[in-house]
């Protein structure tokens, strides 16, 4: 059950909604980019001053992971190149992932790192194929080895592919899909879609899960984010259609509603509230992190990172940073650091894209 329930409701918003259909609207209900206007002096709490642009001119950045090293790893999703990116703003292409068939939505979307990374140099990567979305590993030493399918048969269309891969502090990879745009999907145990997916280091269905299979949660319309604060509760983004988007904490075995609620709605049937809501136009939640205490949401149709404190799993009030200030945001990771990155989404067919977009920033937390 529900925690703590957030909404941040514009009247208008609520009066007007969105004419979306379920397999209409895309990952955030349409809208667009701006170009940065100068930030204050004077940052949000939360953090220390404007972004650092780390890289610029890449390709709608979908995804990022960092190397023990420090350098990142970073999927373009319409090129199907891996870039690695290092913080001084060196870039180079590591390879282009054979197989990949960008459509709407689609590409090549998540990477992780294996957590054994230092003896085993696996990565594993999330792509839309010809006849489905599914998760390959590599190794990856500086050059990209030939990818080898380890999860197959997440179905595929041209909106709400998920594609989110995130390894938790048991060591297993967690996979967030999309029900692309059929809502039946998400209810339908036997299928991979519309879930968040739990699986061994090779693809098998991880010990302890619910049902017997990959399956972790259920109920599911599109998750891209994926975060576990410091005590082990994960938490994950997921797209509304026409009124709420969420962040819900996951928990093993539930069913999140979709598509017979959406958002704080009372369906009945043992469905599991979100933990916070936000309007559509507000957020349109894609990557998400945690870090010092909040999570971190970026937003895509909102255009700001959202800054959400935690409470022993309890949501705080959410505070908004750089609104309109660098368009669309897709990704956000904690660097070794202690900083964020984030990425740009403006070259998606839906931003207006600024001169140097996409780029990775770097936001010092403070």
């Amino acid at each position: 059950m529900r925690l703590h329930t957030i909404v941040l409701v514009s009247a208008a918003v609520v009066l007007a909604g969105c004419s979306s259909s379920s397999g209409g609207d895309g990952d955030d209900n349409g809208g667009g980019a701006s170009t940065p206007p100068p930030l204050s002096s004077s940052a949000p709490a939360g953090t220390e001053g404007k972004p650092r642009t780390v890289a610029a001119d890449l390709e709608v950045p979908w995804a990022v992971a960092f190397l023990p090293g420090g350098d990142a790893l970073v999927t373009e999703r319409d090129s199907a190149r891996l870039v690695r990116v290092a913080p001084s703003g060196k870039k180079t292409t590591v390879g282009t992932v054979p197989g990949v068939e960008p459509q709407g939505e689609g590409g090549l979307l998540g990477v992780a790192v294996s957590p054994s990374y230092s003896t085993d140099h696996l990565i594993y990567l999330y792509y839309t194929a010809a006849s489905d979305n599914r998760v390959v590993r590599a190794t990856y030493d500086g050059r990209l080895g030939t990818p080898q399918p380890i999860v197959t048969g997440i179905p595929k269309g041209p909106n709400h592919n998920g594609g989110r891969l995130a390894f938790g502090p048991d060591k297993l990879l967690y996979i967030a899909t999309g029900e692309t745009g059929d809502g039946n999907l998400a209810q339908d145990k036997n299928s991979l879609g519309g879930k968040i997916l739990r699986v061994t280091p090779d693809g098998k269905p991880a010990r302890g899960n619910p049902f017997g299979t990959r399956v972790w949660t259920y109920g599911h319309r599109n998750v891209q984010g994926l975060a576990w604060d410091g005590d082990g509760r994960l938490y994950a983004t997921e797209f509304g259609q026409n009124r709420f988007d969420e962040i819900n904490l996951i928990q093993k075995g539930k069913n999140y509603g979709w598509p017979d609620v959406e958002g704080d709605e009372d369906g009945g049937g043992g469905f599991t509230k979100p933990l916070l809501t936000w309007t559509t136009d507000e957020a349109s939640p894609s990557g998400l992190a945690y870090a010092d205490g909040s999570l971190w949401a970026a937003a895509l149709r909102g255009e700001r990172l959202w800054q959400v404190p935690l409470d022993d799993g309890k949501a705080g009030k959410p505070v908004a940073h750089f609104e309109n200030g660098y368009g669309r945001l897709r990704a956000v990771v904690k660097a070794p650091d202690g900083s964020l990155w984030l990425t740009t989404s403006n070259r998606d067919g839906r931003g207006d894209p600024a001169r140097d977009d996409d780029r990775v920033l770097s936001v010092p937390l403070g």
